[in-house]
């Protein structure tokens, strides 16, 4: 049976009864992403001394997960380099030369899209007929167009009407759909094919997203997601090399892996059983009982701390809140993070022996025309694959391989994350036969996927503003507690980072480290006195 302890390497009490005496406070990072990487090196290098990062896997890096296979380097998470201008990532990657062997293809100015730019997408219905190339333009240009009507709302402040419902997915179909069957010029076949091309690049909206649906996401905040300028970058080394850099300059020593908090003690409220056991530990300083913050962790160490960095996602924190922290959170930051959103995006990389697409084809998008009038993209569970969007080919071949990389959002990634390697790769080859109507397509020789929705320490890929939030509970998630500052109630006890604590770049690794920094800033502020 394991034994509970409290670390005792520290030496004076913090603010509560006088940070007056000039001393290092202690600082517990919990979670060692971008965001907790981030808010380490800043405060390190800003000549804080007792950092701790506590992180519950057994790797660093979070939500980015580069994973080798060969000579080629594969993204389970974090791909792109969302714009340069004032990027941080961006800085760090170009400062570095990780970018010198970006491709043309694996540069994209403009809007993002989960494809390449070069070559042309293959939309193919599930009849196994290739969509006419001008009429994909023509819908093309339709869909972004009321795309550019979504975000008006917010950056105009446009009023949201009822039937749109709020939701971006209600307002885009209603919109896309009147002006297509109004067309004159279209025959009833075409039309036909375009209604169906709704759902499917909703689809793709919906991975882009995170959501389950565009259905979910809010109509009225959907533009006040703010795009940094440039061009958006792939790096062919891996995206992990941007986590190394970032732990670069942590000695490895403040980096606790494997190390999952159990619940975090706030605001002095010492439970019995931290009482029970200081007690029974006689090396303990009593200056260690009267901390601010206990991190209890699941190996029952107890961490004394002044001030604790929680970056753990949206998704941990909607599924333990209650448990994490005690005494609970307050309502107002409760009902920030269950009105926010996040969801499942998960990648399925094919790799072939020989190439049975074209050499110009850059995607295989799927479009089923029996879902011209859907109105919902929830499927039964034993239709999952109805949700995988598209098939990007990755470019350039010369790095890595003859490789397909499917897309899958919302509830159907998780009941496929449920499923085998071999139940994913046969669904996925026949999908691809029927579409393309060959037949001959074989199985691939090697599958890798993710599964961001099923793991405990993520349970979510990225967030999103969800119907009925907005990015003021954005800004209530990260605000530090307790919100009531006295002389007598230490500040800043509880801070909160990560991309979902962004209120422009939520959902981004820019937003991730910017989140970070903020949180370090904040106490580089608070210490300044101490610092100098």
């Amino acid at each position: 049976m394991q034994s509970c302890e409290i670390s005792a390497d520290s030496t004076d009490d913090p603010l509560s009864s006088g940070l007056r005496r000039k001393r290092q406070p202690r600082i517990v990072v919990i979670g060692a992403g971008l965001a907790g990487l981030s808010a380490a090196k800043a405060l390190l290098e800003s000549g804080f001394t007792d950092v701790t990062v506590l992180e519950a896997t057994d790797r660093i890096g979070g939500r980015v997960q580069s994973v080798q296979l060969g000579h080629a380097t594969f993204e389970l998470g974090a791909t792109w380099i969302h714009g340069s201008h004032g990027n941080p990532v961006y800085h760090l990657a170009e400062d570095n030369g990780l970018l010198e062997e970006t491709t043309d293809s694996e540069r994209s100015v403009g809007r993002i899209s989960l494809y390449s730019k070069n070559g042309v997408a293959y939309h193919l219905t599930n009849n196994g007929q290739r969509i006419p190339k001008d009429v994909v333009e023509e819908f093309s240009d339709l869909y972004n167009e009321v795309y550019n009507l979504t975000q008006e709302f917010f950056q105009r402040g446009k009023p949201v009407n009822a039937e749109s419902q709020n939701s971006v997915g209600v307002f885009t179909r209603d919109v896309v759909r009147k002006r297509v069957k109004a067309d004159p010029d279209d025959t009833e076949a075409v039309k036909r094919l375009k209604l169906a091309m709704i759902q499917q690049y909703l689809k793709v909206e919906s991975c882009e997203s995170s959501s389950h649906s565009m259905d979910e996401v809010s109509l009225s905040e959907f533009g006040e997601w703010t795009e940094i300028p440039g061009a958006h970058h792939v790096i062919p080394c891996g995206f992990i090399k941007i986590v190394e850099i970032l732990a670069r300059s942590i000695p490895k020593s403040v980096i606790q892996l494997r190390k999952p908090v159990k619940c975090i003690h706030w605001n002095q409220s010492v439970s019995k059983e931290i009482e029970r056991v200081a007690d029974h530990n006689s090396d303990l300083p009593e200056e260690n009982k009267g901390s601010n913050v206990f991190v209890e962790c699941e190996d029952c160490e107890f961490i004394p701390a002044d001030h604790v960095i929680v970056t753990v996602s949206l998704g941990v924190l909607k599924k333990r809140h209650e448990s994490l922290f005690h005494p609970r959170l307050p309502e107002e930051k409760v009902m920030a993070i269950e009105k926010l959103g996040i969801n499942t995006t998960d990648k399925i990389f094919l790799e072939f022996e020989e190439p049975f697409w074209s050499s110009e084809c850059n995607s295989i998008q799927f479009v089923w025309e029996d879902e011209a009038e859907s109105e919902s993209l929830t499927y039964p569970e034993e239709l999952w694959y109805k949700k995988i969007c598209s098939f990007d080919v990755l470019y350039p071949p010369e790095r890595y391989g003859h490789v397909l990389s499917g897309w899958i959002c919302g509830e159907e990634a998780l009941i496929m994350e449920k499923c085998d390697d071999e139940t994913v790769a046969e669904t996925c080859t026949e999908m691809l036969r029927k579409f393309t109507g060959n037949t001959n397509i074989p199985k691939p020789r090697r599958i890798l996927r993710s599964s961001w929705g099923s793991n405990p320490h993520f349970r979510g890929s990225y967030s999103y503003t969800q119907v009925g939030s907005s990015g003021a509970d954005v800004e209530k998630l990260a605000k530090p507690l307790p919100y009531a500052e006295s002389s007598k109630t230490p500040p800043m006890q509880v801070m909160f980072s990560g991309e979902a604590t962004h209120r422009k770049y939520y959902s981004t690794t820019h937003g991730a480290v910017l989140s970070g920094q903020r949180e370090a800033a904040r106490l580089i502020e608070m210490y300044q006195d101490l610092l100098q």
